[in-house]
């Protein structure tokens, strides 16, 4: 099986979350989805697709909070990003901690840095800014004009 028969099976099971698709190569795709399908998704990847969860990655920009879940399917080399943008007044979506021990302090950490809930996290208490900055001050948070 190849990327475009793993991305195929994708589309056909979660078409209706799916808002974009972007082939970066053979072994980088970037499927931007609903963040209201995240736990589906994640699950569907890890226990159906044979993928492995890595790391997640934020940023803030124009659009909202953005976050690229970055998942492996090692046998293939491939790396599918599953992107999420979430709201600017209210980011949120819920937390992939309970099923992968290894998003726990990244989720911590974006919390911290940009103010995201993640919703049934199960330690969302300050990982690195006991000190460093006021409550209620997200420092990777930016101005837009």
């Amino acid at each position: 099986m190849d990327s475009e028969a793993i991305i195929g099976l994708f589309k056909l099971r979660f078409k209706s979350y799916i808002l974009d698709v972007i082939k970066k190569n053979e072994k980088r795709i970037i499927i931007t989805v609903n963040p209201d399908a995240i736990i589906d998704i994640a699950d569907y990847l890890y226990k159906s697709a044979g993928f492995r969860f890595i790391i997640a990655t934020a940023i803030h920009s124009r659009k909202g909070f953005e976050i690229h879940y970055h998942f492996s399917k090692d046998s293939f080399g491939l790396i599918l990003n599953i992107h999420v943008v979430l709201d600017k007044e209210n980011p949120q979506i819920e937390s992939l901690s309970n099923m992968f021990n290894a998003s726990n302090w990244i989720e911590r950490e974006m919390h911290e840095l940009f103010g995201i809930n993640f919703i049934n996290h199960p330690n969302q208490e300050k990982l690195i800014s006991e000190g460093n900055w006021a409550e209620g001050v997200y420092p990777m948070r930016k101005e837009f004009k």
